[in-house]
């Protein structure tokens, strides 16, 4: 039992607070900024403490553990005890002695900024916010009062410094803060520690109404006018334990109103000490069955929602035997969803008008977005309106962000962190590449009209942007030039990732058959090395291995398998395409022939460009075309950009240039 409570709090000291070790932890409140910039870092000077400092908290979890005993010790000496140097006198010092160091260390501990939510480690700033908000009650709470009290008294009996000595309750803020943060550690009942905190909270208030109700009648002149002498006469000679346990008789009797008469106020003082005590124990009672009541019938409402989803999840992955891998993926994401939604990132953006929105998301992603290699040498207005239609989201350490195979719905672009491209291969997953900041990853599925070619998983806390593929259609559609654009860029890309030859293709043609639907998957499914070949293993093994690539292992896959067999694929690829393709052929002659000019004929599309030179002179009259155009006069070079029921227009060498008077 003692090496699990041990356990817990070293858990609680270091993994729910340390962030300076990565920036991926869920579990403190550092979160990276909407618009991260690619060269943002979250390293910190050398001198400086970070505040999710694994050391740095057990230093605070120390720090509480003397707030503790202060919260009893100057009440309790405040009333019954005498200053004196003895054993206690020295105990006190020393603890003041830890609270002046933590002074000092507070000027080279980093905070985080409330409004922009970032780790500051400016030294001037640290400085600066600490001296105007806690630096003057921490001094006055640490000042040796009693030292003092003897050193310019001479005696024991300074009341006014005794009155000073009780300014050492101020630290009790740090209790409070560590409540705070146990309400927000699942590893803990959130139940029971609400009630640990409304205990506490009831018995410092009787401890310290018990002693300031025994200081009055201590120095009241008449001893026998006071609730305590009317009882016990000559109550000074009474040992200490004994007056201290009737104090906190008095006070739990006054407190919760059935006091039984017997210890009563005598004198004014005590009457008016009482009237105060009574009144504030109004507010006390308030205070406790509020949150009592809140506790029992309503929950905790967000945070307490937060901790029931956290175990439905765990629950439904128990109930459904899933992998620890899924298990953790689901709370880190729940953990996270809780932490943005604190924020109201999302909701302040959805409130505002499109256009007050629009310029928001453009000031933060723009500086992402326009370095993206995709979108190079496209036009300000564009961009414009691809980032308006993007959406920030948080991703956790270690979450799947797009499945391998998965339909493709969306594009991506990091803005913080890094994420791993990972393809299943013999059966395990291989990570064949990582994209950082500032990078795109999920343009092959959305433009090629492919399933996902891997999954990509988030190494770090990670901040993306995410398009939708139906907006970015609409985008492009109202943009042609800029659609052609992002083609050439996404086919030179992919061209020097894998390159098996192809001749080039007109990306004004690929952006009409993405747009339309057309085979631009077919080549693409060619020109990104996604790739299903069935290969035979070893004399020793012969069963059959299912083997899947991507740009990012053209190089290590073209080595295991011979270019013969990348070659064929393509080449069965390209036939598949050609094949069965039906167009008609149009014989272009001089204005002076027009009847011959309606001649057509619908013909099977050869497999190159010879041919159909060859079968349109035989079909149309014995005539010699050397060239070929589309019904856009277009010139084509390359049979396979011809799709199934196009016009194709043959010319012969003094026919050149006439196209512009076909219909």
């Amino acid at each position: 039992m003692l090496f699990s409570c041990v356990k817990s709090i070293q858990r609680f000291c270091n993994d729910e607070f340390q962030m300076q070790s990565s920036s991926s932890s869920l579990s403190g409140n550092l979160l990276p900024s909407l618009g991260a910039r690619i060269n943002q870092t979250t390293k910190r000077r050398k001198s400086i403490v970070s505040p999710f400092n694994s050391h740095y908290r057990l230093w605070e979890m120390f720090l509480i553990l003397l707030v503790l005993y202060s919260a009893w010790i100057y009440p309790f000496e405040f009333a019954f005890l005498k200053y004196k140097q003895d054993a206690l006198f020295i105990i006190n010092n020393v603890v003041d002695g830890f609270f002046a160091i933590d002074i000092v260390l507070t000027f080279f501990v980093a905070y985080l900024d409330p409004r922009s939510y970032l780790l500051i480690d400016d030294p001037k700033k640290i400085a600066t916010r600490y001296l105007s908000t806690w630096f003057i009650f921490d001094v006055c709470s640490t000042v040796p009062w009693q030292p003092l009290s003897l050193l310019f008294t001479r005696h024991s009996s300074g009341f006014g410094f005794k009155i000073l000595n009780m300014l050492r309750l101020w630290r009790l803020r740090r209790v409070s803060s560590l409540f705070a943060r146990l309400e927000k550690d699942t590893r803990f009942n959130y139940f029971w520690t609400r009630c640990t905190k409304l205990i506490s909270v009831t018995l410092f208030a009787v401890h310290c109404a018990g002693c300031i109700n025994y200081l009055i009648a201590d120095r009241y002149p008449d001893p026998k006018r006071t609730w305590i002498g009317a009882v016990t006469e000559n109550f000074k000679e009474e040992r200490l334990w004994d007056r201290y346990v009737m104090s906190i008789y008095w006070s739990i009797t006054t407190l919760t109103t059935t006091g039984y008469g017997d210890l009563h106020a005598e004198n004014p003082r005590e009457m008016l000490f009482d009237i105060f005590y009574m009144l504030f124990n109004l507010g006390l009672t308030a205070y406790l069955i509020g949150n009592m009541t809140n506790l029992v019938v309503h929950g905790t409402n967000r945070t307490r929602n937060f901790r029931d989803t956290v175990q439905a999840a765990s629950e439904f992955a128990s109930r459904n035997q899933l992998p620890p891998r899924i298990e953790d993926q689901m709370l880190s994401h729940i953990r996270l969803r809780f932490k943005t939604e604190g924020l109201k990132q999302q909701e302040t953006l959805t409130s505002l008008p499109k256009a007050i929105r629009s310029s928001i998301t453009n000031y933060l992603f723009f500086p992402i977005v326009h370095k993206v290699n995709l979108f190079q040498g496209v036009s300000l207005d564009f961009l414009f309106q691809l980032i308006s239609e993007m959406q920030a989201e948080y991703f956790p350490p270690m979450e799947d962000v797009v499945l391998q195979n998965e339909t493709p719905t969306d594009l991506y672009i990091l803005v913080s962190g890094a994420v791993d491209m990972i393809a299943y291969v013999d059966g395990n997953d291989k990570v064949a590449g990582t994209a950082v900041a500032g990078e795109m990853f999920g343009e092959i599925g959305v433009l090629c009209h492919r399933p996902q070619p891997f999954t990509v998983r988030t190494r770090d806390l990670s901040q993306i942007l995410r398009l939708n593929r139906i907006s970015l259609v609409n985008i492009i559609k109202a943009n042609m030039n800029d659609g052609r654009i992002i083609m050439n860029n996404f086919y030179q890309k992919q061209k020097g990732s894998l390159d098996f030859g192809e001749p080039d293709i007109d990306p004004g043609f690929m952006l009409k058959e993405w747009l339309d639907g057309g085979p631009l998957g077919e080549r693409c499914f060619c020109h990104v090395g996604y790739q299903e070949e069935t290969v035979n293993q070893s004399r020793n093994d012969k069963n059959q291995l299912r083997r899947r690539g991507s740009p990012y292992l053209a190089d290590s896959w073209l080595a295991t398998n011979s270019g013969s067999n990348s070659s064929n694929h393509c080449n069965d690829v390209r036939g598949r395409i050609s094949i069965d393709k039906r167009v008609t052929i149009h014989m272009h002659v001089q204005k002076s022939n027009r009847s011959q000019e309606q001649l057509r004929k619908l013909i099977i599309l050869p497999e190159s460009l010879e041919e159909l030179f060859r079968i349109g002179g035989q079909k149309l009259g014995g005539r010699h075309p050397t060239k070929v155009v589309n019904g856009e006069n277009a010139e084509i070079d390359d049979i396979s950009v011809v799709r199934d029921g196009d016009h194709l227009f043959l010319l012969e060498n003094e026919c050149e240039g006439a196209r512009n008077d076909v219909t």
